[in-house]
This record gives C-alpha cells, structure tokens and sequence, in this order.
C-alpha cells in the first residue's frame, strides 16, 4: 500500500498531535495492528444487524447472508472514504450498521424477507444522492433540535425490544434468571469500561461487554453453535436474494426521514476528522463533507441492492484515531481490506450470528440510551424560546402517544396507518413542520434602540439570549455573544461615547452583532498587541487621565478580540451612528 497514489488532500497544517497524518505512509506492523484495531471496533456493531433480523425471525442463510453484505458494504465504503477525490472525504472514516433503522429493517425483514432490503437501499441511497450538493442549504430545514427529536425517538423505539431479549420475557411476562443475569453483566461490562475504563479500554467497551455476555452465558448453558461454526466453510461467496420491491409506505417515509438526518451526523464527523487533522482549522469542508456522503451512497448502493443492511460514519471509531493519534488514510483502506476478506469467511459470520439473545438486549440498551441522550445534548446545545420548545414538546408527546397507544390508529384510514403509526416518522414529520411554521414571522434580523443607560448591560444581554433562542443558535456561542456585546458597550462607555442600539443578525453560519454609538469608531489596537507596548505596567497607576484611558481602551480590544472571531469597527456618515461589529463563527 505503501506505492499507492491517493488524490490529493487540502493543503493545511497538520496537527501536532498526530503521530500519522492522513497523507502518512506507516510501518506494515504499525499499519495491520491499527487496521485490526478499527476492524474489531467495527464489527462490534455488527449486534445491531441481529438486534433486526432475531426480531424478525430471519432465518440462518438469511442473516448469515445479510452479516456479509453488510461487511462487504462496510468495506466498500470505508475504501472510498479513505481513498477521498470526488466520490470520497479522504478521511480515516469508518462506517458501522445504522442502529436508526433497526425497528424498520426488522419489519421490513418480517414483512417482506431479504428481497426486501433494495427497496430500503433505493430509498436510503437515493436521498443520501440528493443531499451531497444540498446540505449545506438546509441547516435551517433541519436545526439541531430537530435532529435530536429524531434521535431521541430512535432510541426510545428500541426500549421495548431490548427490555424483551434482555430479560428472556415469554408469552406469559416471565422473567428468565439466566438471560437476566448475561444481560446485566453484559451491560455492566460496557458501563464500567466506558466510565472507569480509561482512553483505550472505552473505546473497546462495546466488545468487552459483549465478550463477557457470551462467557456468562457459557457457564449458564445459554450458548449454542458450535456445531455450526465448525460445519461453516472457510471461504465462500455470500448467498443472494431475488429484489422485491415492495414495502409499507410508512417506513419507507421513515427510512427517507432517517437518510436525511444521517447525512448531518455525516457532515458533523467528517468535520470532526478535519479538525484533528487541521491545527488552524476554521470550517466545514463542504467539498470533503459532499465526497463523503458520495461514498456513503455507493457503498450501501451497491450491497444494500443484495441484502447489505443500511451503514452510518462510526464515532467511536473516530475517537479511536484520536486516541491511538492516527488518521492515516491507509488504514482505512487497510481497515477494508480484513472487513472485505471477512464478508466472504462463513465462519466469521456464523460465530456472530451465535451471540446470544439477552447480550444483544443489552447491547440494545446500551444503544437506546446512547441514542436517546445524543439527541438530548443536541436539543440542549441550542438557545430555545417558547417556539422550539413547543416544537420538542409537542413532536415527542405525539411520538409517544403514538408508541403508547397504537389504538388510535383505528380511526385513520387503511392507507395511512403504516404511515401515522409509526412513532418516528410522525415526531420527525411533526418537528419538521412545526420548526417551518414556527420560523413564520422570525426576522433573521432584529435591532433595538438602548436609550437607558442604568439598564444597559440588562438590555444588551436580554437582546442577545432572546434573540439566540429565536434563531435557535448554539448556547456557547450565544453566552460568548453576550459576554462581548457587553464588554463592547463598556468599552465604548469608557471612551466618552454612549451607546444608542443594537443589532443582531444569524443564518445559521454566522452571529453577528452590532452596537452603535455616538462620536468617532472606537479605536482598536492590532491583534496581538498588548497593553505593555502602550504602557509599562509599573507605570499604569502613575500615569495621566489620557493614558490611563488609553491603557484600557488596549485591554478592552484584546478582551474583544479573544472572545468574538472578528472585531472591527466604522465611523458614520452624515450624521449616522458610528458602530462596533462582532462576528461569531457559528
């Protein structure tokens, strides 16, 4: 791998964290340990693919032949990735099964059987086609509240499910004692390597857990297979199923819904990669971020078409490279090379498919509430005010009265029911269009006049946090907003001029705000300069009026220039208002 030539990356200054950069050729041992690395990391979630075909009752050969294609989808993938150009990020950027589309794939699977599974291909890949040159332009379509409605109820889709397989429930509610105690102990194993386990052992707590879930349901009698593992061929091709393409309009809708919100969490780690990479990183790389969706596409295009089970950009690997300070696009292809030979190893698959029920309940837990808190901390990250909490509120209220009470569904239409019954799509649907109608009389403009001075700092900060809540901007940023528009005003303030209004604008790329004032543009020093090439400090208590006020002027630019991403200033014209701008990378 070492003679190959990728296309070529940005040119930006590497981190100084990084051991092996994107463009880094390694050492084959170095190479093979880290690709087998991020292969067992990978193929840990590979549980999420039988969390969906154990709940439809898929047959051996069938889930045998899904577990390959989705291998081989993984592999394809990752390849692109990390091969980069126009059809690839070219980023270490690994790819694991979809735990958003486990409930549909499972009814699809119960449904319809393997054929089935182009269908949702189609769906998925088209959309995910569609977006590349589009994302950019929907971020308001698709605020961070609304993603993490999404999300939440993917999660709480799974509770059920996993509550089921983990406790052995029958028919009757019963509690098996065996697969309680695999499912706590697997549980408990991901916890304490996650929280207690340190950098690394966190990393491979989702193998761990399952590693002692399967030993404790040895010693229990839980496990079983043997006798498959060993009749399995060493090497062969996966089996095929005939396309069907037919399926419920509802989770076809829901599939749809899921690519789109996918492709953000897309776009959020193909940053991520570039800002490990990139030690003066700014922004998105939309052109890496559009390649990646490509290759996300094409992969699951072309084995989802056979049965491959629908893919998604792996976090935990990423934080894999972050810890191990590796981003090398070789060991993505590296990476693919053992998934791929892996896809046609029968036995590798068919040990999988013996993992047993209750651990896979709890890796279902553990999904569920990973899920279910990723989209709190995306709803929380975010300014609200009465609209978007109105819009969460009401898009998870109607999820769960749909969940809770499938009876309502008696009085919709027979053609609507596969639609409208399903939790997710009708949250997701709903904080869509309450997020659009909500928007409906919100200026991404707004300016008020500060004409007291004993509540100016009140006033300043009011504007700032109700209007970030209308935007529905960052609270970081908001919080910096504020924080700036304040020591602005003072700044102002302290050089003889008074404050007259405000203004704010955002657009979901940018914050900026604008304080305007009487008398000349505030003087600014240069970045960089300190207050000590005015005036020596020893000197500051013993200096006059003038340069006392000229020494704070300097500590209140500085103060400025740290908080906000750009600072600048104007003098008026024919009688207007002179003003400071502060600008927010958002």
């Amino acid at each position: 791998m070492s003679r190959l030539k990728f296309p070529p990356s940005e040119v930006r200054r590497r981190s100084p964290n990084l051991v092996y950069g994107a463009d880094d050729r390694l050492p084959w041992s170095s190479l093979w340990v880290l690709a087998a690395q991020h292969s067992a990391a990978a193929i840990a979630f590979l549980s999420y693919v039988l969390v969906a075909t154990r709940a439809a009752g898929l047959d051996a050969a069938g889930t045998q032949s899904m577990l390959a294609m989705t291998l081989l989808g993984m592999a394809v993938c990752m390849a692109l990735q990390a091969w980069g150009g126009h059809w690839g990020s070219g980023y270490l950027l690994p790819h694991v099964p979809n735990p958003f589309v486990i409930s549909f794939v499972a009814a699809t699977l119960s449904a319809v059987g393997p054929g089935g599974m182009p269908l949702i291909a189609l769906v998925y890949c088209s959309v995910t086609l569609l977006l590349a040159p589009l994302i950019t332009r929907m971020r308001s379509v698709f605020p961070a509240f609304v993603v993490g409605v999404v999300i939440i109820m993917g999660g709480l889709l799974l509770v059920e499910g996993a509550v089921k397989h983990a406790l052995g429930l029958d028919a009757q509610w019963l509690i098996d004692g065996a697969s309680a105690l695999t499912a706590a102990c697997t549980l408990l194993t991901i916890v304490v390597a996650s929280v207690w386990g340190g950098k690394r052992l966190s990393l491979m707590a989702l193998l761990l857990g399952m590693g002692v879930g399967i030993v404790v349901a040895a010693l229990t009698g839980n496990l079983h297979g043997w006798d498959a593992i060993k009749d399995a061929a060493l090497l062969q091709l996966p089996a095929l199923h005939m396309p069907q393409f037919k399926g419920d309009m509802g989770t076809l809708v829901a599939i749809g819904l899921i690519a789109m919100l996918t492709q953000l969490d897309t776009m959020g780690n193909v940053s991520l990669m570039d800002k490990l990479e990139d030690a003066d990183w700014r922004r998105v790389n939309m052109r890496a971020v559009a390649g990646g969706m490509r290759a996300h596409a094409i992969g699951d295009c072309v084995t989802g078409m056979f049965g491959g089970f629908p893919t998604c950009t792996s976090a935990t690997n990423i934080a894999l490279a972050h810890a191990t300070h590796a981003t090398a696009r070789v060991i993505g292809l590296a990476t693919a090379v053992i998934l791929g030979i892996a896809a046609f190893m029968p036995k590798v698959t068919v040990a999988i498919m013996q993992i047993p029920e209750p651990v896979l309940g709890a890796v279902e837990l553990y999904a569920a509430a990973f899920l279910i808190v990723a989209g709190i901390e995306l709803i929380a990250a975010r300014a609200m005010d009465s609209r978007s909490t109105f819009a969460v509120g009401l898009s998870i209220s109607a999820g769960i009265a749909v969940m809770a009470m499938p009876q309502l569904m008696n009085s919709v239409p027979a053609y609507w029911r596969s639609l409208f019954g399903n939790a997710l799509v009708v949250s997701g649907l709903l904080v869509i269009v309450l997020n659009l109608l909500f928007r409906l009389g919100t200026s991404r403009k707004a300016e008020q006049a500060l004409t007291s001075a004993a509540t100016l700092h009140h006033d300043i900060t009011n504007f700032v946090e109700a209007q970030g809540g209308a935007w529905g901007a960052r609270r970081d940023v908001v919080q910096r907003a504020a924080l700036a528009a304040l020591e602005g005003a003072e700044g102002i303030q302290a050089a003889g001029r008074q404050v007259s209004a405000i203004r704010g604008s955002f657009d979901e790329f940018n914050l900026d705000l604008e304080l305007l004032h009487t008398g000349t543009a505030l003087p600014l020093t240069k970045a960089g300069a300190g207050v000590a090439s005015a005036l020596p400090a020893h000197d500051l208590l013993d200096a006059d009026d003038d340069a006392f006020e000229a020494a704070l002027s300097q500590v209140s630019s500085q103060l400025l220039r740290h908080i906000a991403d750009r600072v600048s200033t104007y003098d008026g014209q024919a009688g207007q208002s002179s003003g400071l701008q502060l600008h927010f990378a958002h």
